[in-house]
């Protein structure tokens, strides 16, 4: 190849070429895509429109699994809705590493990138149980974080893989678990709390669809995670007296358990979908990034877990999500972005065949990370990521309807299951 042609190869392409390259994939999901790899900086003209008693804001002692790419956390708003309603979750990002800004022109908040409004945006809203607490004096806000249409439970954001310095190197929940744990000391949630925090969000008619529960990865008990399954049961067992039907609409994002611990949450709860997440779709990367699961369960032995899931959980309520661009990540991940592509994708298709869809996140290097100082790829890369993976689950007649646009946001591949 010459100097010429690698040179042309391996220049990033604008967000204009990369809309007109891919017709076929929705300008908006390619924003969303966008603004999730480069982030976003609020300036001090739109935050001068943001009320913490009608908006989402970064709240201190609010649980979530991992934390941002900024050194510390400030009173933000949470994250963005663009005009489809797709959720955008992305964090707060310093100038120094080139965001999209978030302005407020001609009286609305819009994404804006070299003085060029990219997309008009809103708020997410604050939910009213926000504002309360639980009868032991834990604040409501701190049991359960919202969406705009899904409740979440984060159990725990500490990860016992780290107590041996194993956890996934793109990973800073236990970092965000020592500075919540030093802002609120981390009050334990019981049961009762986590049942009456259910009970109020659900007196606002309509606001929510779906609940998700996830927590680090706990290693104790006679088997490998029966702590983590006791945890869980507990927890869901607390959320379903809020119910009258024995199931109620829910995901579980959780350690690839084995058949008899996966039963037991299937039959004592009410959880009606289960995500384990395979983090990065090759096993050689896998076993570099994500030593703690790659020595205690290993690729293959999580991969023959979440496809054994199906048995009980049933096809189209079981998927494994992964870490979408780590797999380029320095110094052993793939050199290439077409290699690691065809890779991931064939890695995919393994699993739909199977009968377990893949969707991923975007990766972004968060200042908690073994991998802060590295940088994500290409939104050329990314399009076509989400678009291979949106057709493998159309060839194999997948879903996601648990995990699509309005129950979590998160996923710009499962945003495309609109297009069907």
């Amino acid at each position: 190849m010459s100097l010429a042609l690698k040179q042309t190869y391996e220049r990033e392409l604008s967000f204009d070429e990369v809309v007109a390259k891919y017709p076929e994939v929705p300008r908006l999901i390619i924003v969303k895509i966008d603004v999730q790899r480069r982030g976003v900086h609020y300036t001090d003209t739109a935050l001068s429109v943001v009320d913490p008693k009608i908006h989402l804001v970064r709240d201190t002692g609010t649980r979530e699994l991992f934390g941002g790419r900024a050194q510390e956390k400030k009173s933000l708003p949470i994250s963005l809705l663009l005009r489809d309603g797709t959720s955008v979750i992305t964090s707060p990002t310093p100038l120094e590493q080139n965001p999209y800004l978030v302005d407020l022109v001609n009286g609305r908040l819009a994404l804006v990138d070299n003085d060029e409004v990219i997309e008009y945006v809103e708020l997410w809203r604050r939910p009213r149980y926000y504002d309360l607490k639980t009868s032991s004096g834990i604040p409501m806000s701190h049991v359960l974080s919202a969406r705009p249409q899904r409740l979440s439970l984060t159990l725990s954001n500490y990860c016992h893989f780290w107590t041996k310095n194993q956890g996934c190197l793109y990973c800073d929940s236990n970092r965000d678990s020592k500075q919540l744990k030093k802002e609120i000391g981390i009050p334990r949630v019981k049961p009762q709390d986590i049942s009456e925090t259910v009970r109020e969000a659900l007196k606002e008619p309509g606001r929510f669809s779906t609940f998700c529960i996830t927590s680090g990865s706990i290693l104790a008990g006679n088997e490998l995670f029966d702590k983590e399954v006791d945890t869980y049961i507990e927890a869901l067992q607390a959320i379903g007296e809020n119910f009258k039907t024995k199931k109620f609409p829910s995901q579980m994002v959780a350690t690839a358990f084995n058949e008899k611990q996966l039963q037991r949450l299937y039959d004592e709860t009410g959880i009606m979908s289960y995500t384990s997440d395979l983090e990065v779709l090759n096993e050689e990367r896998f076993s570099w990034i994500c030593p703690g699961k790659a020595e205690n369960v290993g690729y293959q032995g999580w991969k023959q877990r979440v496809i054994r899931a199906l048995d009980i959980f049933g096809r189209g309520n079981v998927s494994s999500g992964f870490v979408g661009g780590v797999e380029l990540a320095k110094p052993y991940g793939f050199i290439r972005e077409d290699e690691a592509l065809r890779s991931t994708l064939e890695e995919a298709e393994s699993l739909a065949e199977s009968g377990v869809p893949a969707f991923f996140v975007v990766w972004v290097p968060r200042a908690g990370s073994p991998f802060h100082d590295q940088q994500s790829p290409s939104l050329d890369y990314f399009v076509q990521l989400a678009s291979g993976l949106h057709q493998l689950r159309v060839k194999y007649g997948l879903t996601v309807d648990f995990d699509d646009y309005r129950r979590c946001g998160n996923h710009p591949d499962t945003d495309l299951s609109r297009l069907l």
